[in-house]
């Protein structure tokens, strides 16, 4: 079933972000690694989404930095106070490859106020730290986990805003979402990710105001070139 399939690790898989998304990729058939701060809670996390997934799918279980290390591309799927902790745990290991930032700045407790920090944005600041030899590319922030993690998700109703300053690096992520079953679009330099990481907090007062399940984006005007 994951024959052809890079290795993924979901660094912060054992959250509602992560752990939905770790769900869609074993779902289309690719090896997941579930990384966590703590081996044994990753290891957990990976024996729920195997049951789930069944035992067709290849989920293991590993701390963060071992989790990169052996992984060909990387998710970063955990709250902004702890990300720049775990860029920097894994560091070494992620030279060379691409590394998605799913981070959005929240500040409890006014986490429906936009606060970006100082840098423009939370993906500019993980490329500025881990360096050239890493593509970051920003991703998946305005994407409801509840919708990642339902059983039946139509996550075709769900836009993804891809940036990052290797084209190649977006495209490899823009095809990843849309196998995944979401509309992804370039959406230029990774200091444009500030967009994406504002529209959370603004979705989330919209879910509040409104009563959605899960609000998200829709790009209107035309269709993307092939």
């Amino acid at each position: 079933m994951t024959e052809g399939k890079v290795k993924i690790a979901v660094l912060g898989g054992t959250g509602d972000l992560g752990g939905g998304l770790a769900w869609q990729l074993a779902r289309a058939g690719y090896p997941i690694i579930i990384g966590s701060r703590g081996l044994e809670k990753a290891e957990s996390a990976a024996n729920a989404l195997l049951e789930r997934a069944g035992a067709s799918a290849d989920v293991t279980g590993l701390a963060n930095a071992d989790a990169a290390a052996a992984a060909d591309l990387v998710i970063l799927t955990v709250p902004f106070a702890s990300q720049m902790a775990i860029v920097a745990s894994v560091r070494d290991a992620v030279q060379g490859k691409i590394f998605v930032d799913a981070t959005v700045p929240l500040v409890p407790p006014k986490v429906m106020r936009v606060q970006l920090p100082e840098g423009g944005s939370a993906a500019r600041l993980a490329q500025d730290y881990l360096g050239d030899d890493v593509r970051v590319v920003s991703a998946f922030q305005n994407i409801a986990a509840a919708h990642l993690n339902a059983d039946e998700a139509h996550l075709d109703e769900c836009d993804v805003l891809v940036s990052g300053n290797d084209k190649d690096a977006r495209e490899i992520v823009v095809q990843l979402a849309e196998e995944l079953g979401m509309k992804a679009w370039h959406a230029g330099p990774i200091d444009n990710s500030a967009v994406a990481e504002s529209l959370t907090s603004v979705l989330i007062f919209m879910n509040k105001r409104y009563g959605f399940p899960g609000a998200g984006i829709k790009i209107t005007g035309g269709t993307a070139a092939e």
